[in-house]
Parts: structure tokens; sequence; C-alpha cells
């Protein structure tokens, strides 16, 4: 049931990195039950196909009504941890903040996912995640020479700097209760994730390893033997021979003589062009084919449709098709506690009766006579 299993985590349903977090934790085992308002979505789509949303049951409450609030208190009473995404002050004025939850649950560890924190200048302004990332310093290194910043969808700051550091919070703040036996507030920051997961660069930096011009290091497309090539199919190789041996590697096969010398960055424009150019002479399959089997560090650039299609991903099940929609397999691994694979999307309220009674309210009934909660 995965190594998560029996415990129990209160879902206030957001959008991003808040339901991101929420289904890994549901991913791994635990028991979240999603929050949602009456008649409420994200807006990505039929709510049923939004994978976010996986794993997990879903209650309608008013959050308007008294009853609608006390409702998610006397979930709060069952809960291991709740999880947040509202900008600072909102769970306050709804009844839900830190303080009335942890005085029902003193062994609550509450889960805050915001962009700039719970403080400071930006706490309360509006943002989204290129925001988040350009004010942190990440943005500005992504991109080639002499071009604007790319952007890195949303995965830097929403998932990475910001649901993976609340997760992580999570985990570490339960971990710590064993202890005292007192839950927490854990303050995740899509800008505080995203400076954090800068540390290697900031590291290269300090040894004069990097700079701050765009497309001119080794891992921003500056060195020639990092970076994406387009085959003559118009279709796009990775290459990524950092070190000697993996570069040799792919000398070996690519079947062009005296390549200009990669240890010279003055040869890197030669080196870059003179790649370009083979690359382009062949197809995408026909590279993959010449590179099988070797440690080349040579790649193609697959769709999410190929890459579920892809003989190591197949074979190790890391998307699954249910459907007719493809979607990632929970991780990561585990030899003991295997997860088992996620229940679909649900509507917004479709549990409301029977997960309410799980959780241990009897007067379902009367709530959703009142309108404090609705049955989808």
């Amino acid at each position: 049931m995965g190594p998560l299993h029996g415990f129990r985590v209160v879902e206030l349903a957001g959008i991003g990195p808040g339901p991101f977090a929420a289904m890994l934790l549901a991913d791994l085992g635990a028991e979240v039950l999603r929050v949602d308002r009456p008649g409420g979505g994200t807006g990505y789509g039929p709510p049923e196909r939004d994978l976010l949303n996986r794993g997990r049951r879903s209650v309608a409450v008013d959050l308007k009504q008294p009853d609608g609030v006390e409702t998610v208190l006397r979930l709060v009473e069952q809960a291991d941890a709740l999880i947040e995404g509202f900008r600072p002050g909102v769970a306050e004025r709804l009844g839900l903040g830190p303080e009335p939850c942890m005085e029902r649950n003193p062994r609550l560890v509450y889960g805050r996912m915001t962009g700039w924190g719970q403080q400071g200048p930006l706490a309360h302004t509006a943002g989204h995640d290129i925001d988040y990332i350009a004010v942190a310093g990440a943005l500005h290194p992504i991109g080639r020479a002499g071009g604007p910043p790319q952007v890195p969808l949303n995965f830097l700051g929403d998932f990475g700097g910001g649901a993976m550091y609340l997760v992580t919070g999570l985990l570490a703040a339960l971990l710590e209760r064993g202890h005292s036996g007192l839950g927490q507030v854990v303050d995740a920051a899509i800008v505080d994730g995203t400076a954090h997961l800068s540390t290697m660069v900031l590291a290269m930096a300090a040894g004069g390893a990097w700079t701050d011009v765009r497309g001119s290091n080794l891992l921003d497309t500056g060195a020639p033997f990092y970076d994406v090539y387009e085959t003559s199919d118009g279709r796009h190789m990775a290459l990524g021979a950092l070190e000697p041996q993996f570069y040799a590697a792919f000398v070996e096969r690519f079947g062009v003589d005296d390549l200009p010398d990669r240890t010279d960055p003055a040869a890197w424009p030669r080196l870059r062009t003179a790649i370009a150019e083979r690359f382009a002479q062949r197809t995408q399959a026909e590279w993959v084919e010449e590179y099988a089997g070797s440690d080349a560090c040579v790649a193609p650039v697959l769709t999410y449709a190929e890459a579920a299609e892809h003989p190591h991903l197949a074979e190790r099940g890391t998307y699954l098709r249910r459907d007719g929609v493809t979607e990632p397999a929970p991780a990561p691994r585990f030899t003991r506690t295997p997860p088992v694979p996620p229940e679909p999307p649900a509507r917004p309220g479709q549990h409301t009766t029977d997960a309410l009674r799980a959780w241990g309210v009897t007067d379902v009934d009367a709530l959703l006579a009142s309108g404090a909660v609705q049955q989808t």
C-alpha cells in the first residue's frame, strides 16, 4: 500500500504545486482527502482527467458557512498533516489557519505552499512560477548565448522548488513529531526552494567555473558536447558527453575525423558547427541505432507519447496508460512497500458522503441539507 500507508492528510484544494505535493503523498500510500469548493475545479479540463488530483477522494465543502469550516476542523482532528496553498492570511480569514487547526490537533503538521513565502515585501502579491524563478535568480542562466532567458515550463519553480520542498518539509516534520509528539508549520516558498536547487551553480560560480554570461558555461549549451542537435528529419538528439571517456565513445561512432579540440574553448564554435553538420546528415532513428548500447551519452529527444513507448521506460513501467490517458507511475520505487497504481482523479465532491463518514463525521445528512457540504 506504499510507505506512507496509515498517514492521513487533508488537502485544501488549490492549483499547481499544492495538488502535486498531495498527489505525491497519495502516490506513496497516504490517505489524502481533498477539500474542494462546491462546483470547483482547476480549469485545466474535465476534472476526471486532471492527473494532479489522482489517488485521493474529494469532498465539496462550502467554507463560507460556519458549519463548513467546522467540518474541515473535524477532519483536521483525524489528520497527520494539512496542505494549503492560499495567499498568506487567507486561511486565517477562513478560520482554518494554523492556530485553530493545531488547537484541535497539536500533532498536526501544517504545510503552507506559496510562491513568495509567508513573510517579506512580496508575500501578499500575486505571482506565478516564471516570476518566482526570475527573482530567485534561476531563470537568468537558462538560455542560449545572445538570446533571452528561456522558460523551463513550470517544472523548476512550481514542482521542483515548490511541491518537492513542501513534501520534504512535511516528511521531515512528521519524522520530528515521532520524537517530540508535536506538529509544526512548514513554510514552503517557491523562491526558497528554487534558490536551494541552485546550490551547484552557485558552487561552480564560487570556484570560478561559472559566469553570468548566458550560454557560455558547461551546462547551459555553452559547451558543444552538451547540447541538442537537429537531425535530417527535423527531430533532435541530446548530446551529454561531458567526461573524456564518454566523449571518446561519442566520437568513435560519429563518423567525423579530426574534430576540433574539445579542451580548447576557443575551438568550441568550430566544434559546434562540425557536430551540427554531421547530426543533420542522418535521421533521428539512424542516430539512435548508431549509438545503441554505447556509453556516448547520446539520446533522442522524445515526445511524452514516444517516451511512454521507449523500451527502457516501458520495461520499467515508468508511464501508465489508463482510459486513453498517459500518466507517470508513482516514484520512487520501494522493495518492501511498493505503492499501488493510483485511483483516477475524482470530480469535486464525488466522495463527500462516504469520505466524511469514514473520517468520523456522523451528521453528514444534516450538513448536506444545510448546504455546508455537497455530494456530486
